[in-house]
């Protein structure tokens, strides 16, 4: 049989919101793209509340907005944040800071939205994008040259490209067939969510609390008078809350938010999921002719809501860097892709040690510790100047 063999600028391996996303930003730059996936199936239209949301910040605003996304997008299921409250416990001299978009002479300063709201929004686009073919199948080998990159497919067919962009999540296995190596680290914990109606209104404040042995609670605003719970819980408390009905777990909800949110009841169709938190340090975010995106690129800790915001980061900075490349370098040219590792180095790397820092921090229960972090946290909130310059870095400015 003659081997099927497909031509594209550009090839891009998973289709999650960021490979989504970067399809598209591929595609309005005038670029041939093609979208690998295992399945072509839609998630199909649902009233319920999904409980994975992702807290977005303004460069993934920017992002899915110059490509007419984020205007797809339910709004009625997007709920803005305009405050965010972060404290070290329940204890009388616990530290705590707190960040405003008054403040910070902002609107927002994030959106919470649903991982279905935008994946239908990304799906409608794609549907009407030139250019675009959405191939599915499993990609068996991967061949870097010197002139192009090619995937052979389990069917037999192949897709060539000048670029090959693995957003294949954290297990991806296009980084695999670079051997990229990575560092992995378990974090011993689950994060557990859940939506929830709430008696008082949460006027779009965030709430986060690092209750050390119980983990890190967040209490995220969703539209109306909802919030969905984001519970970085230690793995076996992770397992007793899954088994538990939901109303033991509104029961250890209350002592943290009753004064503030009132009674917690939770969203019809009752529904809660866990997923392993993990920190994954790829070596390399490159290789020859491949570029890494979103996580299979960096997996970090969850406690600042900025995983999916570094996916978008990725995109943003890759767009850029192809678009104004040289004449005579292709999407896949190694001076392109050195400029893309060099560009998202310093925001990843920050991020990673931030995040990790802060877990490996409120995490420990000694005296001395508990003290200086209170201490820490009740000094950063009297300095104007420093909650900005956290405020812009968590925007992505």
């Amino acid at each position: 049989m003659t081997t099927q063999i497909h031509q594209y600028d550009i090839c891009i391996v998973g289709n999650g919101a960021v490979g989504k996303t970067a399809a598209l930003g591929f595609v309005q730059a005038g670029l041939k793209v093609a979208l690998l996936c295992q399945s072509a199936a839609v998630a199909p239209v649902s009233e319920h509340w999904d409980v994975r949301v992702f807290a977005l910040n303004h460069v993934a605003h920017d992002v899915l907005a110059s490509l007419k996304v984020w205007d797809a997008l339910d709004a009625s299921r997007v709920a803005p944040v305009t405050e965010m409250r972060v404290k070290g416990g329940l204890a009388a001299d616990a530290g705590q800071i707190g960040f405003d978009a008054y403040g910070a002479r902002i609107d927002e300063l994030a959106w919470i939205v649903e991982d279905k709201n935008l994946g239908q929004a990304l799906d409608t686009a794609i549907r009407f994008a030139q250019n675009l073919s959405l191939v599915t199948g499993v990609a068996t080998a991967l061949q870097q040259k010197e002139d192009g990159v090619s995937l052979t497919l389990a069917d037999g067919s192949e897709l060539h490209a000048g670029l090959i962009i693995g957003a294949d999540g954290a297990q991806s296995w296009v980084r695999g067939q670079c051997d990229i190596g990575l560092s992995y680290r378990s974090y011993g914990q689950k994060g557990v969510v859940c939506n929830f109606e709430c008696e008082k209104p949460h006027f779009g404040i965030a709430h986060q609390w690092f209750v050390e042995e119980q983990g890190i609670i967040a209490l995220l605003p969703l539209p109306g008078n909802r919030v969905s719970l984001v519970w970085s819980a230690p793995d076996e408390l992770a397992a007793q809350l899954m088994r538990e009905p939901l109303s033991a777990l509104t029961d250890r909800l209350a002592k943290y938010c009753s004064e503030i949110l009132g009674q917690l009841t939770p969203v019809l169709p009752e529904e809660i999921k866990a997923f392993p938190l993990n920190l994954i340090r790829p070596h390399s975010m490159i290789a020859q002719r491949v570029a890494l995106i979103g996580d299979a690129a960096h997996v970090v800790h969850p406690l600042a809501g900025h995983g999916m915001n570094l996916g978008f980061g990725d995109v943003a900075a890759l767009l850029d860097i192809v678009k104004n490349r040289e004449d005579h370098r292709d999407c896949g040219d190694a001076r392109v892709l050195e400029r893309y590792s060099r560009a998202r180095k310093e925001e990843v790397m920050l991020m990673q040690l931030t995040t990790d820092g802060l877990a490996r921090l409120f995490g420990s229960d000694l005296a001395p510790v508990r003290l200086i972090r209170n201490a820490g946290l009740n000094l950063l909130d009297r300095f104007p100047v420093i909650k900005s310059k956290l405020i812009s870095h968590a925007m992505g400015r």
